[in-house]
């Protein structure tokens, strides 16, 4: 009986009976070679299936899938309901697809404080941002920390403590004497110099270094955040969803420049971090509201790799209904939605014919996404079902069933790819192989610049992988007049396009599945 050698290449799996020149075999069997072609199941993805699915999964019936309301509730139900009819089991064990993603719905919360006995006023010299417990403190040890910002090239946290202590930061980044920014040694921002990611960046700094609380000086956002709290607390409705961490959050308030001198009269000068002389005193009465949301998971087992996982993602959620309006979000992300469950369709119809993949698949189906990427980083920070160390990829899906009105040149059969190149050679170089062989969409890489003014690398779920390292692809296909509007419907979707991109998505995850060798990290992300 002939010994049977299985091997796997781009195009598939390939069973090699006998040997080549190029393997290690007995040079005295005679070769034969019988491909699977990955083809055979990407055409299971079609633009009908795709148009049907998703005129139901964008409809009025759903709300426009707000997170934590009716209609989000209704999508998980529905979605869940696809896996189990593909007979697509679910990693968290029987009949549960759904991963809790614990949410506090905030309503407006004033603080009293005051510096060495002067009182600041809510609205007027701060904003409470996030708070998960009520406190109320006396703090003489605040630790100034600068910008707030702690990179390999650059950080504010070298030399100093902040373990269990108040951080006050401010807004903008260091500058070299050529006036670049130290980060990046270009004049270029990045994402620590402005607006709500430096906010969340500075954030995530001080949490990593186990501050308790932060005060964020920014007169530019604090101008514009005041006049929305103050409606928000003059009409007594709920502000933001945030999420809640398995341990306290950290406190975090905006500040205005009055109350930061107060803090540190040199602030706008000094840059150096050191402990503060201001005694603070901070009252703060938590006013939220628990609420639970679930991202959606399901999962096919890898046949020769299990523990390397390839995770496919897209966002549940929408905008809701406001004004008595449903924001259907069919692009936005309905189409990414219902892309993942046709993939997941085409992965599982190779399993049925013996050629599963040899890694891990998990579909990752985040709620939260327009509430500030909330499922995801629940699921990279809090929850990770399967470790990060052991996750391949993330490929995202985001919008991709329209066309971008401001793209004025190429082809209309394109998709923006963003985040390709950041962190793995490997993984840029498979997507545009696989693409040249099987679907030949035009790969726009416009928004991939570090410069984007937009900075959609950072605006979606694939953002919370690659800031662990995670490689990541984003696919997307820009915005449009209908975005985030109640015109986002199904029937502006560009059907054929959709398939096709759909395709390209399964054939690049196809290939990090079942190839020999896991994609390396050959970069790092900031």
């Amino acid at each position: 009986m002939k010994k049977i050698l299985l091997i796997f290449c781009v195009s598939g799996l390939i069973i090699s009976c006998g040997t080549s020149s190029k393997s290690n075999a007995p040079s005295t069997k005679a070769s034969v070679t019988i491909t699977v072609d990955p083809s055979e199941y990407a055409s299971t993805i079609t633009s009908d299936e795709l148009k049907t699915m998703l005129f139901k999964y964008a409809s009025d019936e759903f709300e426009g899938r707000e997170t934590g309301e009716k209609g989000q509730k209704m999508a998980v139900e529905y979605l869940k309901e696809q896996y189990k009819a593909m007979g697509i089991p679910t990693p968290l064990g029987g009949d549960d697809y759904f991963q809790e993603v614990p949410l506090e719905k905030q309503k407006v919360t004033e603080a009293k404080l005051s510096v060495n006995g002067k009182p600041f006023n809510s609205f007027e010299h701060h904003l409470v941002l996030a708070v998960s417990e009520g406190i109320e403190i006396s703090v003489d040890d605040m630790v100034y920390a600068g910008y707030g910002i702690d990179t390999d090239k650059y950080s504010d946290y070298k030399n100093i403590d902040v373990k269990g202590k108040i951080v006050l930061v401010k807004s903008g980044e260091a500058k070299d004497a050529e006036g670049n920014y130290v980060t990046s040694g270009t004049a270029e921002e990045t994402k620590w110099s402005s607006g709500r990611q430096a906010m969340s960046s500075k954030r995530d700094a001080a949490t990593e270094h186990g501050a308790k609380g932060m005060l964020l000086m920014d007169n530019e956002l604090f101008a514009r955040y005041a006049p929305f709290f103050i409606r928000q607390a003059e009409s007594g409705t709920t502000g933001r969803l945030s999420l809640k961490s398995n341990e306290t959050d950290m406190a975090m308030l905006m500040i205005n420049e009055d109350l930061g001198k107060a803090l540190n009269p040199s602030i706008l000068e000094d840059h150096t971090p050191k402990v503060l002389d201001s005694k603070m005193n901070l009252t703060i009465e938590n006013k939220s509201e628990s609420i639970t949301s679930e991202n959606v998971v399901a999962y096919i087992k890898g046949s020769e790799k299990p523990e390397e996982i390839i995770v496919i993602s897209a966002h549940l959620d929408h905008e809701g209904i406001k004004d008595g309006q449903v924001y259907n979000g069919a692009d936005d992300d309905g189409s990414g939605t219902i892309a993942m469950i046709e993939i997941a369709e085409a992965f599982k119809m190779a399993e049925k014919a013996g050629n599963g993949p040899k890694r891990s698949i998990l579909f990752l189906h985040v709620t939260g996404e327009e509430k500030g990427l909330l499922g995801s980083r629940h699921y990279t920070d809090n929850d990770p079902i399967f470790p990060l160390a052991n996750t391949v990829a993330d490929l995202n899906i985001d919008m991709i069933g329209r066309i971008d009105p401001k793209r004025k040149e190429g082809d209309r059969n394109y998709v923006y790819l963003i985040g390709s190149d950041k962190l793995s050679s490997d993984l840029h170089n498979i997507s545009e192989e696989v693409n040249e062989k099987y679907t030949k969409v035009e790969l726009d890489y416009t928004y991939n610049d570090e410069n984007d003014p937009n900075r959609y690398y950072y605006r979606s779920d694939h953002y919370n992988f690659a800031k662990n390292n995670v490689p990541v692809i984003f696919y997307f296909n820009g915005t449009h007049d209908d975005y985030h509007k109640p015109s986002d419907t199904p029937d502006k979707i560009e059907y054929d396009l959709l398939e096709n991109r759909t395709r390209l998505v399964f054939h690049t995850a196809w290939e990090l599945a079942n190839r020999s060798e896991r994609i390396t990290v050959d970069k790092t992300t900031e």
